[in-house]
């Protein structure tokens, strides 16, 4: 019998032979048809999982009374998904999105293995356990892992792999929503692939074939139903302004309050004491207010289709059934309360993501602004309210976002409702706007975009925040580490037998203290008389500056501006010195990516 690692080599050997049978461009459209398929099957599979727990959980409520066991599900389901990360998976699962532009920007796209597999359980139990988050992040990773891990193991190039990470976002997005443009859109717009004939063709690849699947399994109809009874009308015009501009505060407040409240949960190390804060949060609001429990697309679909007494049986199974008089209410309630529920099951320990909270939310602000206009009827106007649920999904989408077209093209795929396709950009726009003048970035790049380490379309800037610190960094063995001490004799020695032109001068713990640059030394290096007589701390220079290895390349280059060096130190957090970086080799790498990006 064959060992299993000799199989497992033979196998990886005939892949790399099958590889170069194929033209590069042609092994790329493959591997994105490979991932679109995979993709499409992870979100089906994850659909299906919550579903079934979900149903398992509360098919038996009844609609009229309160259920005290939503005080115990969701607390369940984000203790289980903690013990399923820890003990399971071992690792951290991380926020879907954010990890992928990490990974992109900081990781040469590689994600770990354990992705492709890890988000979909774990965001399962969550969801279907009552966490109030989204299924559709979790699949974006998951897609994303796909993506690059088959890259991995066919051996690409970092540029190859960014885009079948791409390719894997794009096949979720189409997959689990069955709008293959809005996978695309989606693609180029938040996870900043750039837009080139190579990489537009991998990319549809993979949306088409991720819409096909989904289509196959679950037949063709959109994910919301939605008909439309009143058609678009440019008398119409400053509602879906102003709707956009409320969209927009809304989308503003809901990143204001999630960065507060994830900022307050990271004050607790202890795991057990984010998951009692967390679990108690979300519990209480899902009691109070069950549409809160899950992805909430059940309430998504009541507004886009109910009508008169319909809408009030969104108050089933919590206190205000039978209070048709408190609507709006309830509405203002689940505005205000949605950040905080969602923000407690992933900080208390669960996982998801917020493409369905900012779906939800959209819809019950598109709704609640409808129902304020038509209380008020400026201009004598009155709104049909299925039509502003489905416009304000659109604008919280691109505010939350900052991704005006994924919003217009992913709400007009997932409605149908591409008869509102001009007030969609109307209030995608308007949204998009408003909260660009209080926030530049995103909830998924605003933490990365404070470090530098956000990867964007402006090439320039993308080459810098692609390039490694590894690439750069010239380090020196202990034996070329010069301390105060050490005779002319010694630094001779050094000289001798390497190349260098500049040594670092540390102390017993290896951390720096100056450098000694050997021009400085060449007047009396040759005479040997003063071998004993003379010393580094005689002859070495204090540093102008010294570079920190956790430093973006932008604020490196900036160092070198600012100090005219030609070399810098570098030393990690606590000033152990690491190894030199030169400016000429920081404009070789400079220059070689972007000849590659040039060719491309």
């Amino acid at each position: 019998m064959r060992p299993v690692r000799s199989i497992s080599h033979t196998f990886l050997l005939r892949l790399l032979l099958f590889r170069r049978m194929l033209k590069p461009r042609r092994f790329v459209l493959l591997l994105a048809f490979v991932v679109g398929v995979l993709a499409a099957a992870a979100g089906l599979l994850l659909k299906w999982l919550i579903h079934q727990i979900q149903y398992l959980l509360t098919h038996q409520f009844n609609v009229e009374e309160s259920h005290w066991l939503y005080l115990v599900y969701p607390v369940v389901g984000i203790y289980l998904t903690m013990l399923f990360v820890r003990y399971v998976v071992r690792d951290d699962i991380g926020h879907g999105i954010t990890k992928i532009l990490y990974a992109i920007a900081r990781k040469n796209s590689r994600i770990p293995g354990h992705n492709t597999w890890s988000s979909v359980f774990s965001s399962a139990i969550t969801i279907g356990f009552g966490g109030s988050v989204g299924a559709e992040a979790p699949i974006v990773l998951t897609g994303s892992a796909i993506g690059s891990n088959l890259g991995k193991l066919f051996r690409l190039n970092n540029h190859t792999l960014i885009l079948l990470v791409g390719c894997g976002a794009a096949g979720a997005v189409a997959g689990i929503f069955k709008a293959p443009i809005a996978g695309l859109v989606f693609t180029i717009e938040v996870l900043m692939i750039d837009l080139t004939m190579s990489n537009l063709l991998p990319l549809l690849v993979s949306s088409v074939t991720a819409t096909a699947i989904t289509f196959f399994v679950s037949g063709t109809s959109t994910q919301f139903e939605f008909e439309l009874h009143d058609a678009f009308s440019i008398a119409r015009t400053p509602a879906y302004l102003l709707l956009g501009v409320f969209c927009g505060l809304v989308a503003l407040y809901f990143t204001r309050v999630m960065n507060g409240l994830e900022k307050f949960f990271g004050r607790f190390k202890n795991r057990y004491a984010k998951l009692v804060l967390g679990g108690a949060t979300l519990s209480i609001l899902i009691f109070l207010f069950p549409s809160l429990y899950g992805e909430g697309y059940d309430l998504i679909n009541l507004l886009l289709n109910g009508k008169g007494d319909e809408f009030l049986t969104m108050f089933n199974n919590s206190l205000f059934y039978g209070h048709g008089n408190l609507l709006l209410l309830y509405l203002g309630f689940l505005i205000i309360f949605k950040v905080f529920a969602s923000t407690a099951t992933n900080s208390g320990g669960g996982c998801g993501g917020i493409f369905a909270p900012s779906l939800f939310l959209g819809s019950v602000s598109g709704f609640f602004f409808c129902q304020i206009w038509n209380n008020v009827k400026p201009f004598g106007m009155e709104l049909p309210l299925n039509n502003f649920a489905l416009l304000g999904m659109c604008g919280l989408m691109s505010g939350v976002m900052h991704a005006p077209l994924t919003g217009i093209f992913l709400i007009a795929e997932l409605t149908g409702g591409y008869q509102l396709f001009v007030p969609l950009m109307m209030v995608s726009v308007c949204a998009y706007l408003t909260i660009m003048i209080f926030e530049p970035h995103s909830v998924y790049s605003q933490h990365l975009a404070q470090r530098g380490e956000l990867l964007t379309h402006d090439k320039d800037q993308a080459i810098l925040t692609l390039m490694s610190m590894d690439n750069v960094i010239e380090r020196y063995d202990k034996e070329v580490m010069l301390s105060k001490d050490m005779s002319l004799g010694r630094i001779a020695h050094c000289i001798t037998y390497s190349t260098y032109n500049v040594f670092p001068v540390v102390d017993d713990a290896q951390k720096l203290e100056a450098v000694l640059y050997v021009d400085d030394v060449r007047h009396v290096i040759m005479r040997s008389e003063l071998f004993n007589s003379l010393f580094v701390r005689q002859l070495m220079k204090p540093y102008v500056a010294r570079i920190d290895i956790d430093d973006s390349m932008d604020v490196v280059l900036k160092v070198f501006a600012r100090t005219k060096a030609w070399t810098l130190p570098v030393v990690d957090r606590d000033g152990v010195f690491i190894g030199f970086i030169r400016k000429s080799r920081v404009l070789t790498v400079y220059r070689q990516m972007m000849a590659d990006y040039s060719n491309d």
